[in-house]
């Protein structure tokens, strides 16, 4: 797929959100092709997604900016399997999943 990864603030009307994941965006496409989407409802989001056949969706909510450990929502593609991981791991995990190590 050309597009690795979409990152995707749950509401594009809290700034707290749009913030954190603007900086992830920013991180991430140093290294990968990703999309940065705030139109639509989440699972619009989502399906414009799959349609270009990005294999991973970040989603920054409010656990990510409220809780300790600040994770995010990873969903796969091919299973709709949704998993929730620290933010700071997202790097890292993206790097095995995309590149193999």
């Amino acid at each position: 797929a050309p597009v690795k990864a979409s990152i995707l603030p749950l509401l594009k009307n809290k700034p707290e959100l749009v913030e954190v994941a603007q900086k992830l965006y920013d991180e991430l496409k140093m290294r990968w092709n990703v999309d940065f989407d705030t139109s639509g409802a989440i699972g619009r989001r989502y399906r414009r997604a799959d349609e270009i056949g990005t294999p991973f969706c970040i989603t920054i909510d409010f656990d990510t900016i409220e809780k300790e450990g600040k994770t995010v929502t990873v969903r796969f593609r091919d299973s709709c399997e949704q998993i929730r991981m620290p933010i700071d791991e997202v790097m890292g995990f993206l790097g095995k999943e995309i590149d193999g190590y």
